[in-house]
Order: structure tokens, then sequence, then C-alpha cells
């Protein structure tokens, strides 16, 4: 008793899928072992210590900076809150903020968890509501005659730094 068809062209077909089916699945594998080191995972705070994300590996961290949470230090070095509804966790960045970072906005830090609540960021990037509009655009608009002002910022909208 054998468990090949008894058609030639049906085993022809079960052969090739024999050969073709491990070399696929070494090929995922291998794709798969390559990009281990390359995924970035997002985390809120909250989501960070329930997944007690691991120290020292690249992750982002989302959430809203925490009013009257921004210190600045010497040498453009930077500390914040990130917070979510549950938690929060302190950020560490040194270099420039983006014009739009500010005090209750959102904002995503791309970096490395160093200890349990601190989070070493390499790259801050804020983000701004569906009101917001560049300077630029705004200025051509009022030169259009087509300025309408309650599509404007908000008041406090301001980016950090500016004064209001």
């Amino acid at each position: 008793m054998t468990f090949l068809p008894k058609s030639m062209k049906a085993r022809r077909r079960l052969m090739i899928f024999l050969i073709a089916a491990p070399i696929l699945v070494a090929g995922v594998a291998l794709a798969l072992f390559a990009m281990k080191d390359q995924v970035v995972y997002f985390y809120t705070p909250a989501q960070a210590y329930e997944a007690k994300a691991e120290l020292h590996r690249t992750l982002r961290l989302g959430g809203l900076v925490k009013a009257g949470s921004v210190v600045k230090g010497a040498g453009g070095e930077v500390r914040f809150v990130v917070m979510d509804q549950k938690a929060e966790m302190t950020v560490h960045f040194k270099g420039d903020l983006p014009d739009l970072f500010r005090e209750g906005q959102g904002v995503v830090c791309e970096g490395q968890r160093v200890s349990d609540d601190v989070f070493e960021a390499r790259t801050v990037l804020a983000k701004h509501d569906e009101t917001y509009m560049p300077k630029e655009v705004v200025k051509a608009i009022k030169e259009q005659g087509e300025w309408r002002p309650e599509s404007a910022a908000k008041p406090d909208s301001k980016p950090f730094g500016e004064a209001k």
C-alpha cells in the first residue's frame, strides 16, 4: 500500500509541493528572524508597565505631556512626564523639541526604557489636533481673503516655549 497518488500528474504536483513547502517555510522563518530586532512596539505608559516592556530595547512611548512637568536643563536636556489615563512615565530627552511640543498635547517618543519609570528618548514627535494649520498656510489664506477665524487654532494651542 502506498500513499502516492496513482496519476502521474498528481504525483508530480505532490513532489513539487513537497520540495517547495520547506523552502517557503525556511524563507518565512529567515525573514521573521531578520525582522526580530527591527520591530519597534508602541506602548502607552500603562501598557508598558502592564506588558513589562523590556529594559534597553527600542520602543515607542505615546501619551500626553503632563502639564507642569516639562523641565529644561543644561545642554539641551529636557525632562517631562508622558501620561495616559492610568499611568505616567518620566522621559529624558537631549536635543531640540519639535515646534508643536507643548504640555497637554500628544507626543510619541522613540527610545529605550532605562528603568521601571524612566524612558530615555532619542526622538520626540509631537502630535497636533485637527485644527492645526501652519503659519504660512494661514498667511496665504488671509492674503486670498478666504480666512475663517472659527477654523483657526485655539488660543491655548501655542507651541511650548512661546509666550501666550
